[in-house]
């Protein structure tokens, strides 16, 4: 027997704030920039040299190495992604937060004893990816089920602004232990602190009960005709429909143009900034603002799409984003420093929007049921939007810049708004 409620329940956002809590451990991609910078130096890494200090042992690398393990990462974070899925679909968040929390935990420990290119793609790289994977699969999931449709965009923006903000904490962090303790204990430290934080939160994780109905729009008219009932749909019906691989298209376009920044965020403020020696000493500013721009906007983005409309506000932060992306390279030799961050700030709002606007989608489209599955097989978006800084990372390497970069990062960008216009909720018949 279901249960009509009037007011959601504390169990409810006690859930969303714990998943939220996860994010923020599992986020540490979004401050790669910084491990980046301390590690690519494409004039030694051709010359074979080898660091000494507090990094000895470390061998630099070229642009194109140092965003491959970033890659990885990515790749196998969004392929994870769908057994994770089935795995809080099954048996519930509470598994998933724990084995991906361990699995990042993991990996960051061996990138930081490996000391090596190899160790930080097997560690941070496969580990780390499988972990996020796995990890991000479980909160979101579990809080959109106890929250009605009228709620999915803020909720989600709620959850996955914690994996958003992580660099906001993360990259200082990162910076002051790398600074202090070198990049192996960097990731070492943060490894063991990831393990009990997310094991921790992870347990706060829980599906509601069987038989439970969400509350419904508040104010709503008496005479109100009663919301449609929702149509859940299996993996296998939902990809034998064309908007499924819209979706995956339009989770494409809206991350590789926030990844490209966020894996250079950190080199482009130091090059900008030029003269000015407090941002070129303290590129780690431009990760970290980025963190705080990334979770608002996953927020905000999720909070004006229950308004607006989902196409309504990918179409905005999309159009809006594109520009700045072309204005990118120009601000660059500018030497402006302000501009930069307004111009990198658009960009991740846009992202951050992204991430809060697609579980919502896949929601709104497909029925909340087996979210956690569907949503792993649309997040297969995500991770092919790796491939454009990769491929940034090889144009910065032979034409020293990452103009060509942006602008095709840009053209991306406009033909997934453009693909938004044409989309719609399926029927099933």
């Amino acid at each position: 027997m279901t249960s009509q409620i009037s007011k959601e329940p504390t169990r409810a956002w006690v859930v969303t704030i714990a998943g939220a809590a996860v994010n923020l451990c599992l986020g540490i991609l979004y401050a790669w920039s910084v491990w980046k910078k301390a590690l690519v130096d494409k004039p030694k890494a051709d010359a074979g040299e080898i660091m000494t200090g507090i990094n000895a042992g470390w061998a630099y690398l070229t642009d194109a190495q140092g965003t491959f393990a970033y890659f990885i990462c990515g790749l196998f974070f969004a392929f994870f992604m769908i057994p994770g899925g089935r795995l809080q679909d099954t048996y519930g968040p509470k598994l998933g937060a724990t084995v991906g929390g361990l699995c990042v935990a993991l990996g960051c420990i061996i990138a930081g004893l490996s000391k090596s290119y190899l160790g930080l793609i097997i560690g941070f790289g496969v580990l780390g990816g499988i972990g996020m994977g796995i990890g991000y699969a479980a909160p979101t999931p579990a809080a959109l089920k106890w929250f009605g449709p009228h709620r999915r965009g803020l909720i989600s923006g709620i959850v996955v602004a914690g994996y958003g903000g992580a660099a906001l904490y993360i990259s200082p962090l990162a910076q002051y232990l790398i600074d202090n303790y070198g990049i192996s204990g960097s990731f070492i430290g943060l490894g063991i602190f990831f393990a009990v934080v997310v094991i921790a939160a992870g347990q706060l994780l829980s599906n509601p009960p069987a038989g439970y109905v969400p509350v419904g729009p508040r104010n709503q008219p008496a005479s109100a005709q009663p919301a449609a009932a929702t149509v859940d749909w299996l993996p296998p019906e939902m990809m034998s429909r064309w908007q499924y691989y819209a979706l995956v298209f339009m989770f494409l376009g809206s991350a590789q143009s926030g990844l490209l920044v966020i894996a250079n965020a950190a080199p482009i403020l130091a090059k900008t900034a030029g003269k000015l020696e407090f941002f070129a000493a303290n590129a780690w500013i431009i990760a970290a603002f980025g963190g705080a721009i990334n979770a608002l906007g996953r927020v905000g983005t999720g909070l004006y799409s229950d308004t607006i409309g989902r196409k309504n506000a990918y179409t905005v932060n999309g159009l809006v984003s594109a520009a700045f992306l072309m204005c990118a390279p120009f601000i660059i030799n500018l030497e402006s420093v302000p501009l930069l961050f307004l111009a990198l700030g658009v960009a991740y709002w846009q992202y951050g929007g992204g991430l809060a606007l697609m579980p919502a989608f896949t929601a709104d489209f497909f029925g909340p049921k087996n979210l956690g599955a569907n949503y792993g097989f649309v997040f297969i978006g995500w991770g092919f939007g790796f491939l454009t800084p990769l491929i940034a990372g090889y144009i910065k390497d032979y034409t020293g810049s990452y103009d060509i970069a942006f602008y095709l990062s840009s053209v991306i960008l406009i033909t997934a708004v453009i693909m938004c216009k044409f989309i719609y909720k399926p029927a099933k018949l």
